[in-house]
């Protein structure tokens, strides 16, 4: 197998494979782009079906930070890890001790953090051999709060333009996925007055939804097919696909989940369908925000980071208004200003 012929290999500076036998690690690093600055972005802990699997996930992941961090007016760069296995099984000090020295060997041209199936108490045994992370507590910390910030104020901004409405009460929203982000978004949209759709594999986090945010609990495969205004994937990648894409009845798809499109026929298939897309890198840029200025060499500072935050509402109403505007799809349109950003700090 060649990454080079990979259909996600996008010009990447640089893919690493990460090794060490005696505490199991396996992991990819994976380097899109540096013109801004020094490529950060989270690392994935899953048991993937194959190596393939993995390198795809992490070529698609690295590529969607460098926009991400382009699109949030950040001096950062695009990169992702992911470490293969499950975590139930894997996860010890060792190996994060063996994936924090692979960092290290880097040399600063990537900073992690955490993501899926990774904790903050995870990071802070890397960052015992390599200051090359972030997310750490007593820090910029947990970054998942952002992240649930900036996609609900997203939402308010898509219901903005879709629907013309400032307030989402009455709003209903289907939310695929509530793990961290997806139930602290699921509190933002029920103190708003959304009425809440939800589904997710772990049955006592849809008891607390029921119980605590009147949520109306769906199998996993009738999330799609819910009468909502606005479906939010807040869970693994790929959600609307071929299978899924005609199912849905919502007007809007706004959620926190990374590479929520299976392939980029999907955003214009939305389009077609008169169903707005906001691109998921642009509306889930809360956490990479906070974490970012813990990266800079300026002292964090959360207030200056709940303000980048809340650009991300009119950063999408631009999005959204160029759209309309050339009859584009939204994610057609997000990747051209990301890619002028990135092509003027060459």
């Amino acid at each position: 197998m060649s990454v080079f012929n990979l259909v996600d290999f996008d010009d990447h500076e640089q893919v690493v494979f990460c090794s060490d036998e005696e505490s199991g690690l396996k992991a990819i690093i994976a380097i899109h782009n540096t013109n801004l600055g020094p490529s950060a972005g989270g690392c994935r802990f899953w048991d993937y079906s194959n190596e393939e699997d993995a390198i795809t996930d992490a070529l698609r992941l690295s590529k969607g930070m460098t926009y991400k961090n382009a699109m949030a007016g950040l001096k950062l760069g695009g990169g992702k890890a992911v470490i293969i296995g499950n975590p139930k099984n894997l996860k010890s000090d060792a190996l994060f001790k063996a994936f924090g020295k692979a960092v290290n060997n880097l040399g600063g041209r990537y900073y992690t953090a955490e993501d899926v199936n990774i904790t903050t108490a995870d990071m802070a045994v890397v960052n015992q051999v390599t200051d090359f992370v972030s997310g750490l507590e007593g820090k910029s910390g947990n970054p998942g709060p952002f992240t649930a910030l900036g996609t609900f104020l997203g939402i308010k901004a898509a219901v903005k333009h879709r629907l013309n409405l400032d307030s989402l009460e009455g709003i209903s929203v289907a939310v695929q996925g509530l793990g961290s982000v997806g139930y602290s978004l699921c509190e933002k949209l029920h103190k708003a007055g959304a009425k809440l759709i939800v589904t997710d594999i772990n049955q006592d986090i849809l008891n607390k939804a029921k119980s605590e945010l009147g949520a109306k609990v769906v199998s996993l495969d009738d999330i799609y097919k819910q009468d909502v205004d606005v479906f939010s994937p807040c869970a693994l990648g790929a959600s609307i696909n071929d299978s899924t894409i005609n199912q849905l009845k919502a007007v809007v798809v706004a959620g926190c989940a990374n590479n929520q499109l299976a392939a980029n026929r999907h955003g214009k298939l939305l389009h077609e369908k008169g169903i707005l897309y906001a691109p998921d890198y642009v509306i889930n840029a809360g956490g990479i925000i906070n974490v970012a200025l813990e990266i800079y060499p300026e002292a964090y500072d959360p207030a200056q980071a709940m303000i980048l935050v809340h650009n991300i509402y009119q950063t999408l109403m631009s999005v959204f208004e160029n759209s309309a505007k050339e009859n584009r799809p939204t994610g057609e349109i997000a990747d051209e200003m990301a890619r002028q950003i990135i092509g003027k700090a060459t």
